[in-house]
């Protein structure tokens, strides 16, 4: 590596991963954070305790190239299989690490349990896939591309932890599951969403909610 640490900040969003990843990388550092918003792109620079560039585009734009770290967060489910493998081959060739952070792995369980979960889960992967898209698919096809070029692979789970019973948490929780069910219930409008929501929310209730983290470190 070089003296400075570069980093590539893949759809930054307001800068989360920055604010969190900057502080623990320990080196001089120049970030450059990429998003197709680019007022997203100039608040995530403007947030990050390290220099950085905002940088507008799409994923087709970036060059890795002369770049040490690519990291990202909740972003490869939104990608397709072969926009995955090619940002994985374009990562090695750049003999850059990776970390990409919180993809949906397809697992939802609550406490208590309720008969409208499985249904509403299966259409929510299945909206998530909507086009060709990786949705929970994600984790996977990320770890085996990465091996194919060439990286020392890890994943991680990284759920998370809602608790609707709690009144801190509660407004939390309740967003996730409306955003949760309005994506079922376009993808399959026979649900009862409207029933399944007012069970849930006439009751205390916990979910958690599958995420996996991947890194990939060049041999």
């Amino acid at each position: 590596m070089r003296d400075t640490v570069v980093v590539r900040d893949l759809g930054c969003g307001t800068g989360s991963m920055g604010r969190w990843l900057a502080p623990r990388l320990r080196a001089p550092q120049q970030w450059f954070v990429h998003d197709r918003d680019a007022d997203l792109a100039r608040r995530a620079a403007a947030a990050l305790p390290v220099p950085a560039t905002p940088v507008v585009g799409n994923l087709a734009d970036v060059d890795p190239t002369g770049t040490d770290v690519v990291v990202c967060s909740a972003l490869l489910d939104l990608l397709t299989a072969t926009e995955i493998e090619t940002l994985a081959r374009d990562c090695a060739a750049a003999g850059a690490a990776v970390l990409w952070t919180l993809s949906v792995s397809g697992r939802v369980r609550f406490d208590p349990a309720d008969p409208g979960d499985a249904p509403i889960a299966a259409a929510f992967d299945a909206h998530q896939r909507r086009g060709g898209l990786a949705g929970p698919d994600a984790p996977d096809l990320a770890a085996d591309a990465l091996a194919r070029a060439g990286y020392a692979v890890r994943r991680e789970t990284s759920p998370w932890r809602l608790a609707g019973g709690s009144a801190g948490s509660r407004p939390l929780a309740e967003e996730w599951l409306r955003g949760w069910l309005d994506a079922a219930a376009e993808q399959d409008p026979v649900l009862d969403v409207d029933g399944y929501l007012a069970r849930r929310l006439e009751a205390p209730f916990a979910v958690e909610v599958g995420h996996v983290d991947v890194l990939g470190l060049p041999r």
